[in-house]
C-alpha cells in the first residue's frame, strides 16, 4: 500500500495518509494492468516501509501464513504473506534495504529487487530514493521473471529510469547453471555460520 493507485486510498499503512486519494497510478501498476493483471487488494507493510517485520502498521500486525506465531518479514510482508497464503499468485513490493527479498524468504516465496533504474519508481511513495525499487514477489522463479518482464522498461516520468532494452528474462530460465560463479564476501563467513550453509559454500 505504498504504490499509488488513482482514486483509491494509498496509506503507506499510516494514519498520516488516511483518506488520501492519489491523482495518478504508479507506472508499475499501470503496466501490470495493461498486461491483463487485475489488482485485487492493497497489502499491509511497515509504516512508510520503515521496518522488517510488518508489525508496525496502522492496520495492525501481519502474520506469517506458514506459522502465525512468526512474522512474515518486511517491509513488504503483506505482499509476501498474501502470495504465500494463496490469496494472489503474485504481488508487488518495494525494496530499499531488503524489503522484498527478506519477506519473500520468510514466507517461502521468490522475491527480486531489480537493478536500480530497470523498473520505474514513479508512483512509489519514497523512503530513500537512491535505493528504492519496485519488484515482484511470486510463488516461483518463472512468475518472477514474467512479472519483471511486464513492469521493467524506461519511463520518462522517472528521471532515474534507464533507457535500455529489456532482455527476455523468460528465455534464459532453463539454461544450465554450470560454469556460473557466485561471489562470496569473506567477511560474512565466520564461525557462527550454520554448518549446512558452510558445507554448501565450501563445495
Amino acid at each position: 500500500d505504498n504504490l499509488c493507485t488513482r482514486g483509491i486510498a494509498t496509506t503507506c499503512s499510516s494514519k498520516i495518509l488516511d483518506g488520501w486519494l492519489p491523482p495518478y497510478t504508479a507506472t508499475a501498476v499501470d503496466r501490470l494492468v495493461a498486461a491483463g493483471g487485475i489488482p485485487i487488494a492493497k497489502t499491509n507493510l511497515d509504516e512508510f516501509a520503515m521496518g522488517s517485520s510488518t508489525e508496525n502498521s496502522a492496520f495492525g500486525t501481519t502474520r506469517n501464513p506458514h506459522d502465525v506465531t512468526r512474522v512474515p518479514g518486511g517491509s513488504s510482508g503483506g505482499s509476501a504473506a498474501a502470495v504465500a497464503a494463496g490469496f494472489a499468485p503474485l504481488a508487488l513490493g518495494s525494496d530499499t534495504g531488503g524489503s522484498i527479498r527478506q519477506p519473500a524468504s520468510f514466507c517461502g516465496c521468490v522475491g527480486l529487487k531489480p537493478t536500480y533504474g530497470r523498473v520505474s519508481r514513479y508512483g512509489l511513495v519514497a523512503f530513500a530514493s537512491s535505493l528504492d525499487q519496485i519488484g515482484p514477489i511470486t510463488r516461483d522463479v518463472a512468475d518472477t521473471a514474467l512479472l519483471t518482464q511486464v513492469i521493467a522498461g524506461h519511463d520518462p516520468l522517472d528521471s532515474t529510469s534507464v533507457n535500455t532494452p529489456v532482455p527476455n528474462y523468460l528465455a534464459t530460465l532453463n539454461q544450465p547453471i554450470k560454469g556460473l560463479r557466485v561471489g562470496l564476501v569473506k567477511e560474512f563467513v565466520n564461525d557462527q555460520l550454520d554448518s549446512e550453509i558452510r558445507a554448501a559454500v565450501d563445495k
